[in-house]
């Protein structure tokens, strides 16, 4: 065999190699057909490369999980080592931090939730993200050396830039690289996202979105957002700020938005604009928490309030559909609690609006991860992107990779 040959035969091994760590970084604890499915490599070539990834120690067996339903042979199922790295997430809401660490078989070591008063200055918030991190690191008995880095979610448009948008729910986090602040604080690599995309991302990982090509998570809550997942992979614009579908506009002539825009959305049906238009009606000062309770209980004007708002955002999703046909709408944040109270006429709406075939191709369901998909999305976030955490053992890889060379080359000869 020439050499040329021999070094694009070790060069695609290699990249067959991290196509199969990067899936396993995705998919946490999977079957070796899972892994061939999602890299769309051959059964036989992800056998042989994670017999090779598991003598180095970098992947590990894992017990069965549950997973199998039939009555046969479960599949035996594969992961990074756990020991190899450790994920932590943070989560910023308008009332809360949280603040959550992972190891890389996707395993949540601790978790730590604290509330925070409303409007809360940018700067007391990283100061107190920072000791939170500290807290579960130290709850998880995590070595600060194997920690990946931390992602970040914030609730608003959130550029590649790292900057924060001018119409962010938490206003004084405009404009600056908050990100920066905080890995300054911790000495960390950080990484920053909008608060529907980490809701995405962890739906897809761990909840209602996980083996789905394309699909769209919906939060709704104080505003509305959009995480959007094609071919397996959030899509985020140009410039980072893809899904602000609560800016979607319903009337021209409408109340004008935070973010400048008139009759948008989120005007109508975010949980901020029904508690207001409810406390005004009410005479006395509503939350959406309250405006939920009330509803469940039966109240008959917050009933009609989510009613009505379901069907404002189903004019807005059924535009979404109309664009990106995806199969699946996956519906968080606090107001999905509101159930088929708020899924019905959301439902309705769409199938009215959207083309027939996007609305035939469409399953719009509840989010299963509740009020922790955001602080998981910030977890995976970095389970995702983060760079080799086997880079220790990068030896290891080389060795088994120049031996199989090497073998080839004997095979050849002989």
């Amino acid at each position: 065999m020439r050499e040329e040959d021999s070094g694009s035969l070790r060069s695609l091994r290699e990249s067959n190699r991290e196509r199969v760590v990067q899936a396993l970084r995705v998919l946490g604890v999977a079957s070796r057909a899972e892994v061939a499915r999602w890299t769309g490599l051959s059964r036989s070539t992800v056998s042989s490369i994670v017999t090779e990834l598991l003598a180095a120690g970098i992947v590990v067996d894992r017990a069965d999980d549950g997973r199998s339903s039939s009555a046969g042979r479960p599949p035996a199922l594969i992961a990074l080592d756990p020991a190899a790295g450790i994920a932590v997430g943070v989560d910023f809401g308008k009332r809360h931090l949280a603040v959550a660490a992972a190891d890389l078989s996707h395993r949540i070591l601790a978790e730590e939730w604290v509330e925070i008063p409303e409007d809360y200055q940018a700067e007391e918030g990283i100061d107190q993200a920072a000791d939170l991190v500290e807290t579960v690191l130290a709850d998880s008995e995590a070595d600060s050396e194997r920690v990946l880095g931390v992602g970040m979610g914030l609730p608003g448009p959130v550029h590649r830039s790292g900057v924060v948008g001018s119409s962010a729910i938490l206003p004084g986090w405009a404009g600056m690289p908050w990100a920066e602040r905080l890995a300054e604080r911790l000495g960390l690599r950080v990484w920053l996202g909008n608060d529907a995309n980490l809701g995405a991302l962890a739906e897809g990982t761990w909840g209602a979105g996980r083996g789905t090509g394309a699909f769209v998570y919906l939060k709704l809550a104080t505003g509305i957002g959009a995480g959007i997942v094609i071919d397996g992979k959030l899509f985020e614009g140009a410039g980072g700020t893809a899904g602000e579908i609560g800016h979607t506009t319903l009337d021209e002539t409408g109340e004008i938005c935070r973010c400048g825009g008139r009759g948008c959305l989120e005007t109508y049906a975010a949980g901020a604009a029904i508690a207001r238009m409810l406390s005004h009606s009410r005479g006395e000062d509503l939350d959406v928490d309250m405006v939920l309770s009330r509803a469940a209980a039966g109240d008959p004007a917050c009933r009609r309030a989510l009613l009505e708002a379901g069907r404002h955002i189903g004019v807005a999703v059924a535009n979404l559909c109309n664009l990106v046909n995806p199969e699946r709408i996956v519906v968080g944040g606090s107001m999905g609690y509101a159930g088929d109270l708020l899924l019905d006429p959301l439902r309705e709406s769409v199938g009215l609006r959207a083309i027939p075939s996007a609305a035939e191709d469409v399953e719009i369901v509840p989010g299963e991860l509740g009020e922790r998909a955001e602080l998981l999305g910030a977890v995976a976030l970095v389970l995702h992107d983060a760079g080799p955490a086997w880079s220790g053992r990068a030896p290891a890889m080389q060795q088994a990779a120049t031996a199989e060379t090497k073998t080839s080359r004997a095979r050849v000869r002989s």
